[in-house]
């Protein structure tokens, strides 16, 4: 049970009295403290002034609050809710060294913040000051008892903060929701509003780009669909099938590419991309060299190998691109990915094309081209494709829809698309046929092992890594990744899923994957963090899949045909 040490003027009077003591006698704090308004908790104090910032929380009651119920009585408007106000929090704490997990441009649900019946806690890290190893009590308390009140109280009330910014990004989020919602019923796999801006000012910058060409849906797609808060948007509907995008180089295919990619996440206002949505079980597909592959039945794919070896029970340690990306794609479909984005950019080329002089020369090549597969992994499995290409006409017979970008203005060119392919000739007759059923794999929970020396070990390194257990996985190919609390989130859900025995040897990834989404569900953001006091964000099923997919360690036990 956690100890209620005082007040504000306790805790002021505490810090002054350790001024130049031994750094742990920090320690001495943890405990509940009844500040004015609101509860400070410290939780966790760091060993020493080098170590991760001492861990912090701050319950607001809901008659301080203040906030209107209509901003936070569902899922999405906590969600939105707790999004604005971490983000307000951050601007009121800057210039304070305390930190707290907002976010970037994307809305997520986040360890960070919980509202519950109108009450706020928010986690923050705070890296007690020292000189050397000795305490400097005068700063930590201008931090904990002036500048942290300060800002909790003008960003966590209702009273003090921007209402109208505050309700704007809830409608924001609230109406992103409902057109993701809304694409399936209207056969679509994505939405780009009119007006939406789709460049970003650089690679490791994602705000909205100055001066952008906004986006316009050419007239042939354009369908309209309703909000709740904003009405009617119009915009352009990618509809179910096989949807190419191809134009020049530097003409915004791979942005409306990236922008369907993050369109399976809410953005906050003014990032232009607010009201870009794709269906929530999209997966971006590419290649992967040197990856490691367990036992992926890549038959789809790969038709023999020279060794002998089966393709319907493929590993390797070191997977080429084309066996890499062969071994995602049914990966995503493995985890239930029902829209593959691809880009040409990102993609092996003998995976994806093989024209007919090739085909001539090298008669008995084992790669089947996603050609190929493309239109019965629509008509077999319901699974759309959605392919930039500049360089290869071989996709124009497939595509249901062609979409041309011009200086990233977007016109329909499918009919001239066909008209170009049948000029060509009639189109090779595959000699591969439908797309086979997808095999379930099941992974040994012995091999899945977060910890090292009895302690869980499960820590993000940017968006690109993650060190779980003895492993570091590599992420970085995983391109729907926006936030490296994303990557938090999925080593501990991994760490759930065994410790809950999801994962159990006898469920496959599919079955494991839905009981960590139900376990989310019933239990909340926190059921999987098993008291982690680590800063997280709840990851898609598809990034979780993809980390297990890529732990060296894991090994699969079993194949299933489900």
């Amino acid at each position: 049970m956690t100890r209620t040490q005082g007040d504000t003027r306790a805790l002021a009077s505490s810090l002054h009295g350790m001024d130049g003591a031994s750094y742990g006698r920090y320690k001495s704090l943890t405990g509940r403290w009844t500040m004015d308004g609101f509860t400070l908790e410290v939780r966790r104090i760091q060993a020493d002034p080098f170590a991760p910032p001492s861990r912090i929380r701050v319950d607001v009651p809901a008659s301080t609050a203040g906030f209107p119920a209509e901003l936070h009585d569902s899922d999405v408007r906590r969600r939105a809710l707790g999004g604005y106000l971490l983000r307000a929090l951050r601007r009121a704490l800057s210039g304070t060294p305390v930190t707290v997990d907002a976010g970037g441009q994307e809305v997520l649900a986040r360890s960070a913040i919980r509202l519950d019946d109108g009450a706020v806690r928010v986690e923050l890290g705070v890296p007690m000051p020292g000189h050397g190893r000795r305490i400097d009590g005068k700063q930590a308390a201008r931090t904990l008892t002036r500048d942290l009140p300060d800002a909790v109280l003008a960003a966590l009330r209702w009273e003090t903060a921007d209402r109208a910014a505050a309700e704007e990004f809830v409608h924001t989020v609230e109406d992103a929701t409902a057109l993701r919602e809304a694409l399936a019923g209207n056969g679509l796999v994505a939405f780009v509003a009119d007006g939406a801006v789709l460049p970003r000012r650089s690679g490791v910058d994602e705000r909205p780009l100055d001066g952008a060409v906004p986006f316009a849906s050419p007239e042939s797609l354009r369908t309209t669909l309703t909000t709740p808060h904003a009405g009617e948007v119009t915009g352009m509907g990618v509809p179910e099938g096989v949807t190419l995008i191809v134009g020049g180089g530097y003409h915004g295919k791979s942005t409306l590419l990236r922008a369907l990619e993050t369109g399976v996440y809410d953005h906050v206002p003014g990032d232009g991309r607010e009201r870009c949505v794709t269906r929530p079980d999209a997966v971006s597909v590419r290649a992967e060299d040197e990856r490691g592959v367990e036992r992926v039945d890549v038959s789809a794919f790969v038709s023999h190998l020279p060794s002998g070896a089966p393709t319907d029970d493929f590993s390797t340690t070191a997977a080429s691109g084309s066996t890499s990306q062969a071994a995602s794609t049914v990966e995503a479909l493995e985890a239930g990915a029902d829209v593959l984005l691809i880009d040409e950019d990102t993609s092996a080329t003998n995976v994806m094309i093989r024209d007919a002089r090739m085909r001539e020369l090298i008669p008995s090549e084992p790669l089947v081209p996603f050609t190929d597969r493309v239109r019965p992994l629509h008509a077999d499995h319901g699974v759309s494709t959605v392919l930039v290409m500049g360089g290869s006409g071989d996709y124009l017979d497939k595509a249901d829809t062609v979409i041309l970008m011009e200086g990233y203005v977007a016109s329909e060119v499918t009919g001239r698309a066909h008209e170009v392919a049948a000029a060509a000739g009639p189109a090779r007759t595959s000699e591969h046929t439908g797309f086979p059923d997808v095999t379930h794999r099941v992974f040994d929970p012995g091999s899945v092992d977060a910890e090292v020396r009895g302690r869980r070990r499960v820590t993000a390194r940017g968006r690109a890594r993650l060190t779980f257990g003895a492993d570091d996985i590599d992420l970085s190919a995983v391109a729907q990744l926006v936030d490296s609390s994303q990557v938090t989130g999925i080593g501990l859900a991994l760490a759930h899923a065994v410790h809950t025995k999801l994962l159990d040897g006898r469920r496959t990834v599919g079955e494991v994957l839905d009981g960590l989404d139900r376990d989310v569900v019933e239990d909340g953001l926190e059921g999987i963090a098993h008291g982690a006091l680590s800063d997280y964000a709840l990851p898609r099923r598809h990034e979780v899949a993809a980390a297990l997919n890529r732990l060296r360690s894991a090994r699969v036990t079993e194949l299933r045909a489900r």
